[in-house]
């Protein structure tokens, strides 16, 4: 039988079974010959530790803290599947059960409480039922806006800008990027090619935009706002945005790209400090904070202050926005 590495499907077909009787974990005496029914051992430098019934165990005179029932996950897990663990753990997590895991050739074994065996069954049988009504997640389209989209592109941004990426606290009332993006829309820098929507299941859950922006007399893009939907944040949608804005941007014969963001995550995309090209920022307070990615026609000898499209208005004072990522960076206003 061949061992299944496809996490849904390990999870969709699993068999949480219960093992008769109760275990304990001893610690095996240094040069005594093994005995008893053990049942699972590892050798470390402290010692010998095995896994055996707790009735053989008080039958050798071996002393234990830990009482468990045991779980066999009859399912046939290849020992190169990716995420089974992972996910039985962070479900008995959530149930405040812990458990200790043991991997055999053909099965994952889980050792529980004793006390919790019942419920840790029931959650493990959750798991495989949610499981299996899950489908694959629709396929991410990456698209340019369109003028039917905005509302929905409003309320996405509302939504990723709820919480302040700058503060960490709710904002109150609507945030002020959703104004700022409607006047982007309809300012004389938009560019309608790098307003760029996500889109799942015919659902909008991301958007990015970049507008004309200068340096001198040399035109630049200024990326940003940039939103995920939150219970989407950090899985990909981001990065995907992004990468889609820098393929359109060089197929486009622009220059550079200038954001203002956390430089450890957008380094990953080859933004460096906008001053180590020449280009300053707005405020000189943002520091490596302002960056730029040099595209393919990169001139070179490049000089002056950055320029954002007209809705940005004056700067305002830098405050770090790390916290958003890929959630959401927006250029200062």
């Amino acid at each position: 039988m061949t061992a299944e590495k496809d996490l849904h499907t390990l999870l969709a077909t699993m068999r949480p079974e219960l093992r008769d009787g109760e275990f304990v974990y001893v610690l095996w005496p240094d040069g005594r010959p093994l005995a008893g029914g053990v049942s699972a051992a590892v050798r470390e430098a402290e010692g010998l530790t095995v896994v055996l019934p707790r009735a053989e165990a008080d039958s050798l005179g071996l002393s234990y803290d830990f009482v468990a029932a045991w779980i066999t996950l009859q399912v046939h897990s290849s020992l190169e599947a990716i995420g089974l663990t992972a996910a039985v753990s962070a479900a008995l997590t959530g149930a405040k059960i812990s458990c200790n895991v043991l991997a055999g050739f053909h099965h994952d074994h889980i050792l529980v409480p004793v006390a919790d065996a019942e419920r840790a069954l029931e959650v493990l049988h959750e798991l495989v039922a949610a499981s299996g009504d899950q489908q694959p997640a629709p396929e991410l389209v990456l698209r340019s806006e369109e003028p039917a989209d905005r509302p929905a592109i409003l309320a996405l941004t509302a939504a990723a800008f709820a919480v302040s990426p700058v503060t960490g606290l709710p904002v109150q009332g609507v945030p002020e990027e959703v104004g700022l993006l409607a006047e982007l829309f309809d300012c004389e820098d938009y560019l309608p090619q790098f307003s760029i929507v996500a889109e799942q299941g015919g659902e909008i859950v991301g958007h990015v935009i970049s507008t004309r922006g200068r340096a001198g007399e040399l035109a630049l893009l200024g990326l940003g706002p940039i939103g995920v939907v939150p219970r989407l944040q950090r899985h990909g949608i981001g990065t995907a945005l992004m990468r889609e804005t820098i393929a359109r941007a060089n197929a486009a014969g622009e220059r550079g790209i200038a954001l203002l963001g956390d430089p450890e995550y957008y380094s990953r995309f080859g933004f460096v400090a906008a001053s180590s090209l020449g280009v300053e920022a707005p405020d000189p307070a943002w520091g490596a904070h302002f960056q730029l990615l040099p595209l393919a026609l990169w001139p070179g000898g490049a000089s002056g202050t950055f320029r954002y499209a007209g809705p940005f208005g004056v700067a305002e004072p830098y405050t770090d926005p790390a916290a958003g990522r890929d959630t959401m960076d927006r250029a200062p206003q």
